[in-house]
């Protein structure tokens, strides 16, 4: 988040759009009471902060920045500043300055929160354009060509689309990257297992598999919900992603079908895998509570930053490909700016906030593991991925809540700073934009593209809810 936002919005413990609501709702002062020592005194509500002294000092810092540092507020109080008066001008004149704070406020925050829409916009519109050529190469390959090339043209695809996606995640967002630990510069088939947060945790394995050239390697183990996705849950299941349902829903059968039928093409495997099952969010502390219950009833440690990892779908996985994997990946992401006021880690950021560009750096800790350091009963792959989890919570604990001020941020140990290049990602952009531009410069490619949506999506239910 800006400093500029930070500092106008830094005295309330909602959310950013709560806290716009807050102030918006209520009758502001005058822009010339802003500034500190000439505040007109109002009557507050008990336990309400001073509109004097919260806009008052959050503005005069938010102004003091440099050009380019500072928020949305800071940039509105700005421009009303010059045309502000002093205390005790007439109540109509008051009035007025109030009326347009509270509209040039609104539309400032407005705009800032909508910078994610052209990106999704550009994302999602291109995926018709993406089906239909993906569609043409499935239905060629289905007829005349081996399953090993499709396969391998597939992969290609899915690069295509996704160094798009990282366009906008990675260079349109300039959040900088910090990897720790032993991350290979070369391609393998690998099991990456990860702690959970948020969505963009999705995008984290994105970021390392392109720097490792196996981005289109990248298969997802998912909740069984998002095979309902418009367009992309159907397709993710033709990429080799695997849908799982939780705890004893688990169907461990189509797990093992899925895999055995990459391996049979030789396809090359970068699967990822969530162990916790679902999302560690500080701010539903009910499930945080039950995992902690959970681990507490069946003798395992009890974890602060990360939820008790289940076991099933990373059992599957190892023991079925471990003579075709290379290693296994235990990755930890930490996304910076994910702290409160008062020091407490706060909800990580979606896809949403990510666009608005409120992450600044990403840490992300790398640990290789060997398949013949991995147990192969569950029982004790088990005790050996809660084991893998605590290292984690070890890892975020110094992360979060370090009382050094110079350990917090960071994971121990050295990392290094890693920049994607634009020449990995923007020719993605430029074609599949391109493409989808030309489409829909014309009658029948307009058609065409809302046929994809609607039937498109309508198909993929249908062949999912086969397949279930």
């Amino acid at each position: 988040m800006p400093l500029g936002e930070a500092a106008v919005l830094g005295a309330f413990k909602a959310s950013k759009r709560e806290a716009a609501a807050h102030w918006l709702e209520r009758p502001l002062p005058g822009p010339g009471s802003l500034i500190p020592g000439r505040c007109r005194e109002e009557e507050e509500p008990a336990g309400e902060p001073s509109l004097c002294e919260d806009f008052g000092e959050a503005a005069a810092a938010a102004l003091a920045l440099p050009a380019g540092r500072a928020g949305p507020h800071a940039v509105a109080w700005a421009a009303l500043g010059p045309r502000g008066g002093r205390a005790g001008h007439e109540p109509r004149r008051l009035r007025e300055r109030e009326r347009e704070g509270r509209m040039l406020l609104s539309l400032v925050l407005h705009t800032y929160s909508m910078r994610y829409v052209l990106p999704a916009a550009l994302m999602l519109g291109a995926a018709p354009t993406y089906v239909v050529a993906w569609g043409a190469w499935r239905l060629l390959a289905a007829l005349l060509l081996p399953a090993r090339l499709y396969h391998r043209v597939d992969d290609r695809f899915y690069t295509l689309y996704q160094s798009m996606v990282l366009f906008f995640f990675e260079n349109y967002t300039g959040v900088q990257i910090f990897i720790y630990g032993d991350l290979p510069k070369t391609k393998e088939n690998v099991i990456y297992i990860s702690n959970h947060q948020c969505t963009v945790d999705w995008i984290v394995a994105d970021m390392l598999a392109i720097r490792q050239n196996a981005l289109g390697h990248v298969r997802y183990v998912l909740k069984d919900g998002l095979k309902w996705l418009p367009l992309y849950g159907w397709y993710f299941s033709q990429h080799g992603g695997v849908y799982v349902k939780r705890s004893a829903r688990f169907n461990e059968k189509t797990m093992r079908n899925k895999l055995e039928a990459q391996m049979k093409v030789n396809t090359p495997m970068y699967l990822v895998i969530f162990p916790e099952g679902t999302r560690y969010n500080p701010e539903l502390p009910k499930v945080i509570a039950d995992s902690q219950a959970y681990a507490d009833k069946e003798g395992l440690a009890i974890l602060q930053h990360v939820l008790t990892p289940r076991v099933k779908a990373t059992h599957v996985a190892v023991n079925l490909m471990k003579t075709y994997l290379d290693a296994v990946y235990d990755v930890t992401v930490a996304y910076e700016g994910t702290v409160d006021q008062n020091g407490k880690r706060k909800e990580a950021p979606s896809m949403t906030d990510f666009l608005c560009k409120e992450c600044p750096r990403i840490h992300i800790y790398v640990d290789r593991i060997e398949l013949k350091d991995i147990p192969e009963e569950q029982m004790y792959m088990r005790r050996w991925l809660h084991e893998r989890f605590e290292i984690k919570d070890k890892l975020l604990i110094e992360f979060y809540d370090s009382k050094d001020p110079k350990r917090r941020n960071k994971f121990p140990g050295k990392c290094v700073y890693s920049k994607l290049s634009l020449k990995k990602t923007l020719p993605s952009f430029l074609f599949l934009s391109g493409l989808t531009v030309s489409m829909l410069l014309t009658e029948s490619g307009r058609k065409l593209y809302v046929k994809t949506w609607i039937y498109g999506t309508l198909l993929g239910c249908l062949w999912v809810s086969i397949k279930a």
